[in-house]
């Protein structure tokens, strides 16, 4: 019982390391950027020394097609939400519970979405112009988060329907407000599009430090559309050295790629 109760204080820490700045200041670039995150405390060793690190790049040469591979079962509902600068990405924050994603008969819970600008994972090389993170956590304290991948086009629906509060949460952090939360009201989660009929499977990290290796990887096979207006948005309230924050490409250290595909 003191073990489980163990493993759940630090699945709640590792939460809050993938949805708030990290009193070691991490950064994208310099002293503080991606190579050097391994350096920046013994907890982020992980960073550095790892063997199982995200983002990946999703090349053909690396990719097996799966027959166990499932569709995507997810059971989302609306809940209260708010719009949040986590100083080092733009993200949604649900109070309660939001609902599940069943991943090989466990259920992972939907606890907060964020994006990345430009995309962290690449597809044989080529990197977006951004990328959706929703993050699910089990009992357990593993991690499920499934990955949209955005090139530049016609406006995204999600990010349309928050555009004005994205300008709010810019005006109050360039003030000065540090943790800012914008009420977004009641949002419903199930309007973030999951159906896919292929998407990447694979295991790996967190793509922040400490870098834990606990992630159960989806990425859509589906591109989704983002314009550029959006992604001024996304990055205007954070501080320069975060406002192209992906982290590069690791490697897959003899990883296969899973890839699920509906069959005709």
């Amino acid at each position: 019982m003191a073990m489980r109760i163990f493993f759940l204080i630090l699945s709640f820490a590792l939460l809050a390391l993938c949805t708030s700045a990290d009193p070691v200041n991490f950064g994208y670039y310099g002293a503080n950027g991606p190579q050097k995150w391994g350096s920046l405390s013994p907890s982020f060793s992980a960073c550095s020394k790892g063997k199982a690190q995200s983002p990946v790049d999703l090349r053909k040469e690396n990719i097996v097609y799966s027959k166990q591979l499932k569709p995507l079962e997810r059971h989302y509902h609306c809940s209260n939400a708010s719009l949040v600068n986590n100083g080092f990405n733009i993200g949604v924050h649900f109070e309660g519970k939001v609902g599940n994603l069943r991943i090989d008969g466990q259920d992972f819970y939907l606890k907060q979405m964020h994006w990345h600008s430009p995309s962290e994972h690449r597809v044989s090389g080529k990197q977006m112009e951004a990328e959706l993170h929703l993050v699910h956590q089990n009992e357990e304290g593993s991690f499920a988060v499934v990955g949209v991948l955005y090139k530049l086009g016609d406006s995204d629906p999600i990010i349309s329907k928050m555009e004005k509060k994205l300008v709010e949460l810019a005006n109050e952090s360039s003030a000065g407000y540090e943790g800012v939360h914008i009420d977004l009201g009641t949002f419903n989660a199930r309007h973030v599009k999951l159906r896919a009929r292929s998407y990447y499977r694979y295991m790996g990290s967190l793509t922040t430090p400490p870098c834990k290796e606990i992630v159960t990887w989806t990425i859509l096979g589906k591109m989704r559309s983002i314009s550029i207006q959006q992604v001024h948005l996304l990055k205007a309230p954070l501080s320069p050295q975060f406002k192209n924050n992906a982290r590069p490409v690791q490697p897959l250290d003899g990883r296969k790629i899973l890839k699920y595909t509906v069959q005709a």
